[in-house]
């Protein structure tokens, strides 16, 4: 009752959009238009679910989006060193292992440097941001490398479908958010990130060990990426060194739509989903509407203003 309280107004505003682009649009209703909506969605909440862990404590990931570009281009790069008459599914094992070791050793670099420094979380993930890119533009020259034709099963990480009608990646982003929704929401280490984002010396003082909290925020966070990564990755057909710009704006955008505080302490990743949801729903409709890109920057800016708005009306 208390999470439907909370998420209620989101679901209207959701209902509201959905109504206005099916009289926009009028394909936008439609079952297929809908289950595109919701696979374009995907990866943008699973990195998401990423960033409300991360926000919930007072912090920020900047790094998400060279993060994502940077698992990618290890996962295919290690795809194309199986031969063809190898085991694909030996090589896609040790090529995801390795595409989230990779995402792990940031989250982990992470969430080290803001438990253990006084530095700002904004700084580091900017400057690991920009180590991953340019860990990213080393393969291959900076140019794209195709997905081997044989890996049909990564392939359909990002582009198969379930009986024909259900994508892959949502079933994919649902069992995540299942998994971080009970982590969060129902375990006591979810209660200590709430403790920390709304008061952190006062959670010190109740006991809470900051730095491991920390530290596994920034871990989750970057092992979110790192399955967000393969997904997008696996929908291009090819690992893109220069994919994922602004992919962080978006993950921000969505868990600020949908409730979360930058103060930290307030949020959940029901809101979290819904708001992902509301800025692809904006996406999609705004382009099948026609309307021009740039314009639909200023519109997803004004949500955002909005949110935060409503955010900090609601706290005074």
């Amino acid at each position: 009752m208390r999470v439907f309280k909370e998420i209620g107004p989101l679901l209207a505003a959701l209902v509201v959009l959905l109504v206005l682009f099916g009289l926009w649009v009028p394909v936008f209703l439609t079952p297929p238009n809908l289950i595109d909506l919701l696979q374009q969605v995907t990866v943008n909440a699973i990195l998401a679910f990423g960033m409300t862990f991360t926000i919930l404590i007072g912090g920020i990931d900047l790094s998400v989006g060279a993060v994502l570009a940077l698992v990618g281009t290890t996962t295919v790069y290690v795809l194309t060193l199986g031969a063809p008459e190898a085991s694909p599914l030996v090589w896609l094992s040790l090529a995801c292992s390795a595409g989230l070791m990779v995402s792990a050793v940031f989250g982990l670099i992470n969430g080290l440097c803001a438990a253990q420094t006084k530095m700002p979380a904004f700084i580091i993930t900017l400057a690991t941001m920009l180590i991953a890119r340019g860990g990213a533009f080393c393969f291959n020259q900076a140019r794209p490398i195709r997905v081997p034709a044989h890996q049909e099963a990564f392939l359909a990480l990002g582009n198969g479908r379930l009986f024909g009608v259900i994508p892959v990646p949502v079933i994919v982003m649902l069992a995540l958010f299942a998994a971080a929704s009970v982590l969060l929401h129902r375990t006591r280490f979810g209660q200590h990130l709430y403790a920390i984002g709304g008061n952190r010396e006062a959670a010190r003082f109740t006991g809470i060990r900051l730095a491991r909290c920390e530290i596994a925020v920034y871990v989750i966070c970057s092992m979110l990426t790192g399955v967000a990564g393969m997904i997008h990755t696996s929908q291009l057909y090819s690992a893109e060194p220069a994919s994922g710009i602004g992919f962080e704006l978006n993950a921000i955008a969505a868990a600020v739509v949908g409730g979360t505080s930058f103060t930290g302490g307030v949020g959940t990743l029901y809101g979290t989903l819904i708001g992902a949801i509301i800025i692809g729903i904006l996406d999609k409709g705004l382009n099948q509407a026609g309307v021009h890109f740039s314009l639909q920057y200023i519109v997803k800016g004004f949500v955002v203003l909005a949110a935060v708005y409503i955010d900090v009306r609601r706290r005074t």
